[in-house]
Parts: C-alpha cells; sequence; structure tokens
C-alpha cells in the first residue's frame, strides 16, 4: 500500500510539472504591442498576446519614448497605465506630448516581450475664439474699444456744442433794456433837470427883489428921518 501510495503522489507530481508549463505557454510567450496614435497628447496603445490576441490581465512593465522628426527633442521614458476610456487591451501615458510630429516607441519586458512603434502628430489646439467690444478692449491693454464717430455725428455735435455756448453767452450777458422804456428813462431826467433849474432861477429872483424891496425901505426910512 505504501509503494502505491507513493508512485501515485509521484505521477501526480509530474503530471503537474508538465501541465503547469503548458498552462503557461498558452498565450504564448511574445506579445503584440500597437501604437494606435494619441489623445490630447497622451500616447494610446495596444497590447496583447501575439499567440491569442487576449488581453493582457498582469500590470506590464513597458517604458515610452518619443523622438521629434528632426532629432533634436526627446521625451521620456514614460511607463504605461491602463487606459480607462478604451479596451480592456488599450494602454496609454499619463504624460502628454508636446505639439509636433513624434516617433514614439513602446518596449514591453514584463509578462513577456514586445515593441511597437509610430509616427504620431500632435496638433496645435487653437484657444477658443471669444468675441464682443470687452474682449477687443481686453486684448488692447484692458480698456473697452470706442468706435470713432462719424462725420454727420461729429457735424451734429459741434452744432450742438456751438448752440449750447450761445445760449450760456446770452444767459451770462444782461438783457438790453427796450427802447421806449430808455426813451422814458432820458425824458424823466430831463424833466428833472429843468424843474430844479427853474426852481433855482425862482429863489434867485425872489432873493434879489426881497433884497431891492429891503433897500427901499431903508432909504425911505433915511429920508423921513
Amino acid at each position: 500500500m505504501r509503494i502505491r501510495i507513493v508512485l501515485s503522489a509521484t505521477l501526480t507530481a509530474l503530471g503537474l510539472m508538465f501541465l503547469i508549463p503548458a498552462a503557461a505557454q498558452a498565450h504564448g510567450d511574445t506579445l503584440k504591442v500597437v501604437v494606435t496614435g494619441q489623445r490630447a497628447g497622451h500616447v494610446t496603445t495596444d497590447i496583447t498576446w501575439e499567440n491569442d490576441g487576449d488581453a493582457i490581465d498582469e500590470t506590464v512593465a513597458a517604458t515610452v519614448n518619443a523622438v521629434s522628426v528632426d532629432g533634436t527633442r526627446t521625451m521620456g521614458p514614460w511607463r504605461l497605465v491602463r487606459d480607462p476610456a478604451a479596451a480592456p487591451a488599450g494602454w496609454t501615458t499619463a504624460e502628454t506630448l508636446p505639439p509636433g510630429t513624434w516617433k514614439v516607441t513602446v518596449e514591453v519586458g514584463f509578462p513577456a516581450l514586445g515593441k511597437g512603434e509610430l509616427e504620431v502628430g500632435v496638433p496645435v489646439v487653437d484657444p477658443a475664439p471669444t468675441t464682443g467690444a470687452a474682449t477687443t478692449g481686453a486684448t488692447n491693454g484692458g480698456t473697452p474699444a470706442v468706435s470713432a464717430p462719424t462725420p454727420d455725428a461729429a457735424s451734429a455735435s459741434a452744432s450742438g456744442s456751438g448752440s449750447a455756448a450761445a445760449t450760456s453767452a446770452d444767459a451770462s450777458s444782461p438783457a438790453p433794456a427796450p427802447s421806449g422804456t430808455r426813451a422814458a428813462s432820458d425824458t424823466d431826467g430831463d424833466a428833472v433837470w429843468w424843474t430844479t433849474a427853474g426852481v433855482a432861477v425862482t429863489a434867485l429872483a425872489g432873493a434879489g427883489v426881497g433884497l431891492l424891496l429891503r433897500r427901499r425901505r431903508m432909504r425911505g426910512a433915511c429920508r423921513t428921518s
């Protein structure tokens, strides 16, 4: 019995030793890496098992490098993270490429080997245009734009200013007296002057007469005595 038990355990162990590698090799030993492009500057990649096309269940160990087409700029190395906006096979980068054309290379080392390359173009995103006089003023330094007056408006404004000035001048200067009133004032002045002169002449004449009468009385008194 002991011999049978030992033999059974040995066979089971041998079977497991052969079955485990077979299960491990079911997906194959290489990965298919396809760089699909970019989304808002983030490099996007699909990674599957090359043998059966299944998605990778494990976290991949990969590096992403990018070189500009003229060879003057390089970006990376970056790592890949799962892309929540894509299929289970989708991976992306947390970092973003600046605008331009880039040759992107993705190299995977775990759970198997794989490599993918693609020339990716990242466009320049223009800011959203804005309209209105307020925006024009802000663009010119913060002062709202004021439209120039038309010739008709300018002439109307000048006419209005002239009329206002004339009205102001008329209001500040005294109003001329009517001609009838001025004539009446002159006549009254002349009458007062002649009246005063007549009174003076009458007074002088009365004084002269009184003086003559007094002299005559004095002479008559002298003769009587």
